[in-house]
């Protein structure tokens, strides 16, 4: 699910749409800048036809990337080192609060 918005003036667009609607959030674009009575205008439907292309583009060379990255760090099968823990001293004045009612 792809989220697209403007705010503009007093007016806000929230144009949600899926990967496989694209030419249709395309067409509402110009749908809503030839509308007189909107303050959208084809400069804000130009700006985000251009973001809705961007991350369609992004969409598909993510899934290549995603896969490269993967490889890169998997982890490797040797054995694990055992964690380094260290006793720290009690903290002074450490007092706890306890909820309920008390008998």
């Amino acid at each position: 699910m792809n989220v697209l918005a403007l705010v503009k003036n007093t007016e806000r667009y929230v144009f949600l749409y899926d990967d496989d609607s694209l030419d249709s959030v395309l067409q509402k674009l110009g749908e809503y800048a030839a509308d007189k009575d909107l303050s959208f205008s084809w400069y804000d439907a130009a700006v985000l036809s251009q973001k809705v292309r961007r991350l369609k583009e992004e969409t598909i060379a993510k899934p290549s990337k995603v896969a490269s990255d993967l490889s890169s760090t998997a982890p490797s099968l040797a054995p694990a080192e055992e964690p380094v823990t260290e006793q720290l001293p009690p903290l002074p004045d450490l007092r706890f609060r306890q909820s309920g009612n008390k008998p």
